[in-house]
């Protein structure tokens, strides 16, 4: 019987909230292995926001998903054939094969895990790209200083939990927001943050201020929308905004809703505080990638640096999981065990 692979491909482009009408789920043979290159298991497959810009067709910092190709992801993958020198049936690698039970790769995107160090899903989240995120956002333009203020949203996803961490490691005050008591509570009694602001509160904006009597000198932004607004006026002369990115957005695909345009405020306080803001993408700064991985793998071994996983059981869940991803329904850095890790 010929051995076959599963995969999950892009239906259709969602027109605001992704469906579950714009994934289908299929099945295709195994693919052969040239020589050179390896055939990758999938064991852990990353799930996060950013793949709702690929699924539609507007001009991003990557190429659209094409309808029929296979979901983009980073995985955790075991080498279960090798037909290179430099790879070995059984290494475990963070790869970039995609919703997929298995994949072909020559090995160049390929990075080795020890699974000594942690547990090997981690290499999708707390030392993995979100985890190198936070850093590299907050080391490269938040910049703080010991006694600063330091705010970031999504205080207790994947990458705004590693931003407080490393904040409050650095000297800084670290105040995380977060949606509903129960991640507010994991933000400031197990992660260590010195507060942690309920968005959802009806008196949140009141809330934050208080949090932050000094004013806000680091804002990690991951959110926009009402976050912002309740941010801006609290923002400090010379403060840096990191953006890394604004789920409460990422569903508008240009569709009309009414809203205030927050452009002119926003600018005029930026003008007027000279606050620096900068959008960036981790691969800017890769050459620090192995900087932080061996910093970051001392801060777990000494207890400084913690993470919180939502782990979802089977390939088919994922597109389930990646809509709640979208509504902040994960509780922690969102993955799908694909297959044992044996």
């Amino acid at each position: 019987m010929t051995e076959t692979i599963r995969r999950i491909v892009l239906a259709s482009r969602p027109a605001g909230s992704p469906t579950p009408n714009n994934f289908r789920l299929e099945e295709a043979a195994m693919p052969e292995v040239p020589d050179g290159q390896v055939l990758l298991e999938t064991i852990y497959l990353s799930l996060d926001p950013y793949m709702r810009g690929r699924m539609s067709e507007a001009k991003s910092y990557a190429d659209p998903i094409a309808i029929g190709d296979v979901m983009v992801g980073a995985t955790v993958s075991r080498i279960k054939q090798s037909r290179s020198a430099d790879w070995r049936q059984g290494d475990i690698v963070v790869a970039y094969s995609g919703w997929q039970t298995h994949a072909v790769s020559d090995g160049s995107d390929l990075r080795r895990i020890d699974p000594a160090v942690a547990p090997i899903s981690t290499g999708l989240g707390v030392l993995g790209m979100t985890g190198f995120t936070a850093y590299a956002g907050l080391r490269n333009i938040g910049q703080p200083k010991p006694g600063e203020t330091v705010v970031v949203a999504a205080a207790s996803g994947a990458v705004g939990s590693v931003v407080g961490q490393i904040a409050r490691i650095q000297g800084a005050r670290a105040v995380g927001i977060a949606g509903g008591p129960e991640k507010c509570a994991f933000v400031k009694n197990e992660l260590g943050f010195d507060a942690a602001i309920d968005h959802r509160a009806p008196d949140f904006a009141r809330q934050l201020a208080e949090a932050c009597p000094d004013g806000i000198d680091v804002y990690f932004e991951n959110v926009g929308g009402a976050v912002w607004d309740a941010v801006l006026p609290l923002l400090n002369d010379f403060a840096r905004v990191p953006v890394c990115g604004m789920i409460s957005h990422y569903n508008d695909d240009g569709l009309e809703k009414p809203s205030t345009d927050r452009f002119p405020a926003s600018m005029k306080v930026i003008q007027q505080k000279s606050i620096t803001v900068r959008g960036f993408m981790n691969v800017e700064f890769i050459d620090q990638q192995p900087a932080f991985l061996e910093q970051a793998a001392a801060w777990i071994a000494d207890g400084r640096l913690k993470c919180r996983e939502d782990i979802v059981v089977g390939l088919e869940n994922a597109p389930a999981a990646f809509l709640g991803l979208l509504e902040g329904r994960n509780f922690g850095k969102l993955v799908v065990r694909v297959s044992g890790e044996r």
